[in-house]
């Protein structure tokens, strides 16, 4: 449900502390109402909204319900498209004037953000080839230079990623759990990036997040440790998502900080960022906690950073904005500790390895299902609209 910004939930100083703090919000959700009813104008001018994210399940969301889609899917229904254009035909638009609502951001930011994401369809989360297709053209529909294109970090996704944004083209990736899976990621971008100075390409004007997944670890490896129940496994619980995402920022910081020549990775990015390169920033995603005794901004509040992104669902925005607490960098301090959270987890039994690869098998499944479900929503609508017109 959209709550409509008024008065008493303005500009609010968490969220401007949040902000000048280095992280940049977008907005986790999109939807036509959203756009149409100026809502998504009001997050930019009121509550620090930089950028929006899109993913199967909040498309499936929006337009699964027809609302704001109806004299669309009419026209739609009259042409005789097939489902699947129908629906990149309705979620690119949304995108576009996402685009458009924040493209004084991006203008103003230089690229980073005033930024919109629209993925792949996740049926293709597991063939190269495809995806790349796919990509390019989600960037041509939309045909905005604020898009990003969201990629799944999957192992068939790695070496998309590296093409895609060797041809120019902005990409955000997304469901990474794993840190060696991160490390994979900048890799890509980092052989993209080679590719597109090679062919000449301004390397100022390709942009890259790496989304990595947050509260679903924790809800993964509490599930275990409440099974094993002693006090020690009961006293790690909401630790690991933040150990996680905090190991993953050092990674960061070794792959894009002070440029290093003595080290391959080092020299490689020394040479990217003489070319005005820029770093792939860490994206915070899946923010909302799903444990209700947790507070509700633990994932923001704890995920301070320079040079972060943290995307949110509105609730989560509207929790910030009213009982942050934001103190200042809540990560870079807290490497020693993120490794003995994770280390005290693998001691009780729990796999770290085992538990990112089912996160990630689960992550591309649940996202599948949603955008078959959107398919079959569209379906029925294009067959009652087609009723009609006849």
């Amino acid at each position: 449900m959209i709550t409509v910004t008024t008065e008493a939930t303005a500009t609010s100083g968490t969220l401007k502390r949040l902000a000048d703090e280095g992280v940049s919000i977008w907005l986790d959700d999109l939807s036509r109402r959203r756009i149409e009813s100026g809502n998504l104008a009001e997050l930019v001018a009121d509550k620090n909204v930089v950028g929006v994210t899109t993913n199967p399940s909040i498309f499936q969301a929006a337009i699964g319900s027809g609302e704001g889609y109806e004299e669309q899917l009419a026209d739609l229904a009259v042409r005789g498209v097939t489902v699947d254009e129908a629906v990149r035909m309705m979620t690119t638009a949304d995108v576009r004037a996402a685009a458009d609502i924040l493209r004084p951001v991006y203008d103003a930011t230089g690229g980073r953000d005033g930024r919109v994401s629209i993925e792949v369809d996740p049926r293709l989360a597991h063939h190269t080839a495809a995806t790349i297709a796919e990509a390019k053209q989600l960037a041509w529909l939309v045909d905005r230079p604020n898009v990003m294109i969201k990629i799944p970090a999957t192992k068939a996704g790695l070496p998309a990623i590296t093409e895609v944004i060797g041809q120019g083209i902005s990409v955000n990736v997304t469901l990474i759990f794993s840190l060696e899976r991160y490390r994979e990621v900048m890799d890509a971008y980092l052989s993209g990036l080679e590719k597109a100075a090679a062919q000449g390409l301004d390397l100022s004007g390709i942009h890259s997040v790496a989304s990595f997944f947050v509260s679903r670890v924790d809800s993964e490896i509490d599930k275990r440790l409440t099974g094993i129940g002693t006090d020690e496994a009961l006293a790690l619980k909401g630790r690991a998502a933040l150990a996680n995402a905090r190991l993953a920022y050092e990674a960061y910081e070794d792959g894009f900080g002070s440029a290093d020549n003595s080290t391959r990775e080092g020299a490689r990015w020394t040479a990217l960022a003489g070319a005005k390169a820029n770093k792939q920033r860490p994206l915070w995603a899946s923010t909302g906690v799903k444990d209700p005794a947790y507070k509700s901004t633990l994932y923001v509040d704890e995920l301070v950073a320079p040079g972060t992104v943290n995307t949110m669902p509105e609730a989560t925005l509207n929790a910030t904005a009213d009982h942050g607490e934001i103190t200042g960098d809540t990560v870079t301090g807290g490497y020693a500790q993120a490794r003995a959270d994770l280390a005290a987890v693998e001691g009780l039994g729990i796999s770290y390895d085992e538990v990112v690869t089912r996160l990630e098998d689960e992550g591309v499944a649940k996202f599948e299902v949603a955008w078959q479900d959107l398919l079959k929503a569209v379906a029925k609508s294009l067959g009652s609209k087609g009723a009609d017109a006849a």
